[in-house]
């Protein structure tokens, strides 16, 4: 059967010549996978179908999936995200930001009460201005990770007054992933370019 370059979401085959070109699966069984994983599964998509994942160990180095050294420059050290899912190598998944497209990561530290949940307002002055998008906690428990689109090809470091501090990557990264939702943030990378312009005047 031709094929086309296209390929499933979920089983990494071919897909069918007769695929729709908005199909994200190529059978009926992989687009109910596809739904199931979706439903359980609060991470965006956008990076769910990437294979740019990997496992972490405790002092955040990224290891591959056979419990090897991972890097982030390196794309055969990544899986997919069923793969690193999978296994059970170091403690956690990373997902590492790659400058083929424009998925950038801003990394708020120190902002939040792991027992009140209080957020610092420079923070949630952050997150307001930041939008709908995807923002989870955190492996520290105190800190969040915002998740969208912007145009970051230089990483940044911005130390605030209080001793507090700004990350803002978009590739040579891994950032450590959780999973924990942060107040029922969007499940999809919004466009984050107007408040990583302003973070990083």
């Amino acid at each position: 059967m031709m094929r086309t370059e296209r390929t499933c979401e979920w089983c990494g085959a071919d897909m069918p010549l007769a695929a729709r070109s908005h199909a994200r699966s190529c059978s009926t069984r992989c687009r109910v996978a596809l739904h199931r994983a979706a439903k359980k599964n609060a991470l965006p998509l956008e990076l769910t179908t990437c294979d740019r994942w990997v496992r972490r160990a405790a002092n955040k180095v990224p290891l591959t999936t056979g419990d090897m050294p991972a890097s982030s420059t390196d794309p055969r050290t990544w899986s997919s995200y069923k793969g690193a899912s999978a296994s059970s190598a170091g403690v956690g998944l990373g997902f590492v930001l790659s400058g083929v497209d424009d998925i950038v990561c801003i990394d708020l530290d120190h902002c939040l009460n792991p027992l009140t949940g209080r957020l610092e307002p420079w923070a949630a002055a952050i997150i307001r201005n930041a939008g709908a998008t995807y923002v989870e906690v955190s492996p520290s428990g105190d800190g969040l990770h915002i998740w969208g689109r912007a145009d970051v090809r230089q990483g940044r470091r911005i130390r605030r007054p209080d001793g507090t501090a700004v990350e803002i990557y978009g590739q040579r990264r891994m950032i450590c992933m959780t999973g924990r939702v942060f107040r029922g943030s969007a499940r999809a990378l919004g466009d984050i370019s107007r408040v990583v312009a302003t973070l990083a005047a």
